[in-house]
């Protein structure tokens, strides 16, 4: 999976690293669900940076294999959209979209007296 096939889904970065740079090979890439769950829970999938597979979970970052509800293979698309479905499904279905969040650090110039 890639970056621009996970923001297709509705997902976005939890870190908000400028699309042009890469990340460095130790960190993780994580990512939360445009919608919360119907009761409130958040969706999140990372995958770890030389790990052939996603974690998807309620958690930013998963600490224990307990906190993952659910691995997939990194270009398995039709396991990741049955997890998302089963997650809703869990929790009662989808909720409402997470609150924007400006991207743009692009400030209207004004003069100083």
């Amino acid at each position: 999976m890639t970056d621009t096939y996970l923001r297709s889904l509705g997902f976005a970065p939890t870190t908000r690293t400028p699309r042009g740079q890469h990340m460095r090979f130790d960190q993780a890439w994580r990512y939360q669900y445009d919608h919360l769950a119907m009761d409130g829970t958040p969706l999140f999938i990372e995958h770890p940076l030389g790990i052939e597979a996603c974690w998807l979970s309620a958690s930013e970052a998963p600490l224990t294999s307990e906190d993952v509800f659910a691995t997939v293979g990194l270009h398995d698309r039709i396991a990741l959209q049955q997890a998302m479905g089963s997650f809703y499904t869990a929790h009662g279905g989808m909720g409402a979209p997470l609150p924007s969040v400006p991207t743009s650090t692009l400030h209207p110039h004004r003069y100083q007296v």
